[in-house]
């Protein structure tokens, strides 16, 4: 089949992140699948891919074609499947090409754990001029889309914990100091802040500074810049560039306890199989709130930690350095750890995402 995936770059990297590696993941399963990948923010897509050229159409991999979507930019024939990622609305001339054409449209939603995701997902949306379009929910059971999770990607991940060596050289790459390294390579751990900027960092910075144990923390260059290394602490603060998607997943790999925020990071570091905090991205009447109990009550995760990801994502500073003191000196930091990896490789269980959507697609494509 032939895609069209079309990306709008809200404000964060989240957006380009799923897209790319949707992209990726359905070329993967099949090198006759073509994409073309519509994105208006080239500049925010080459933080994460530097492959990725200020032109107006370049060929990332012989399977997916980037155009950059702009107000005047040329209009192609529509793919078999047309999938607008979280209603971001092809251009009208593309929409009536479409319906010439007769393609399948795909709504790609925002990832949920909320109960009524499951009665909706799948379901038809009525259009005019006869196109077909379906509501499409990622989601953590099997009677939603699933995750995305290319194959062999735990067995991936076990490998390269198996070999230590390149923990320590994934660090000297990302210019980590030898004395930091020194400090994993006895009784150190390793924590990676990835967050928005309303997150109570200070909290974290504190709870580590005080910590039993010694703490590196890894922060991306251009986030947080007011935090350094507390003086007269254990703690280190390293800043790293931003990196490539496969090497962002080999930081969570190496990292004893994870930051991040958004949808795509959250996957990965679930994927990771690592204690995690999610910082969801904030919207209105505070219904991310709503959509992170619900994620926390499908989690196996120590109810610490759901306390201490509520006091994270509410800016609650002193709780959340409390709850933290506590999971990561506590014994609730080894059942954490084995709560997070169970979990991994039970969802791993489920059919992902691009398996789920390639089948979805070629069922109703073939029904036209």
């Amino acid at each position: 089949m032939r895609f069209d995936i079309f990306c709008r770059v809200i404000d964060n990297f989240g957006d380009i992140g799923v897209c790319w590696r949707l992209a990726r993941h359905l070329t993967a399963r099949s090198p006759q699948h073509h994409i073309t990948l519509w994105v208006d923010d080239i500049g925010r897509f080459q933080s994460i891919e530097p492959a990725v050229k200020h032109q107006a159409v370049q060929s990332l991999t012989p399977s997916i074609t980037l155009v950059h979507w702009t107000p005047d930019v040329s209009m192609r024939e529509p793919g078999d499947v047309v999938i607008e990622a979280f209603s971001c609305d092809p251009p009208p001339a593309f929409v009536r090409a479409m319906a010439a054409r007769n393609s399948l449209w795909i709504n790609l939603e925002y990832l949920s754990a909320e109960s009524w995701v499951e009665g909706c997902h799948g379901l038809p949306s009525l259009q005019p001029d006869s196109l077909r379009k379906f509501f499409y929910f990622p989601g953590f059971t099997t009677r939603t889309g699933g995750l995305l999770r290319e194959d062999g990607l735990l067995q991936k991940r076990n490998r390269w914990l198996q070999q230590p060596a390149k923990r320590w050289e994934l660090l000297r790459h990302l210019g980590v100091p030898g004395s930091a390294i020194e400090s994993l390579q006895t009784t150190g751990r390793l924590a990676f802040l990835f967050g928005y900027p309303s997150a109570p960092v200070h909290a974290l910075i504190n709870a580590l500074a005080e910590s039993q144990t010694h703490w590196v923390l890894l922060i991306p260059e251009g986030l947080y810049p007011e935090v350094q290394s507390p003086a007269d602490t254990a703690l280190q603060v390293v800043r790293i560039p931003f990196v490539t998607q496969d090497d962002f997943d080999t930081i969570l790999w190496s990292s004893d306890l994870n930051f991040v925020r958004g949808e795509d990071s959250v996957i990965r570091a679930l994927w990771a199989g690592k204690p995690l905090v999610w910082q969801i991205y904030e919207q209105e009447e505070r219904a991310h709130i709503i959509k992170l109990r619900a994620w926390l009550a499908s989690s196996p995760y120590p109810k610490a930690a759901h306390t201490l990801m509520l006091d994270w994502n509410t800016g609650q500073y002193g709780p959340a350095q409390a709850g933290l003191s506590h999971l990561i000196d506590g014994p609730a930091w080894e059942e954490w750890k084995i709560t997070a990896m169970e979990w991994a490789n039970q969802l791993a269980n489920q059919p992902a995402l691009a398996a789920n959507l390639e089948a979805f697609c070629a069922e109703n494509w073939q029904t036209r």
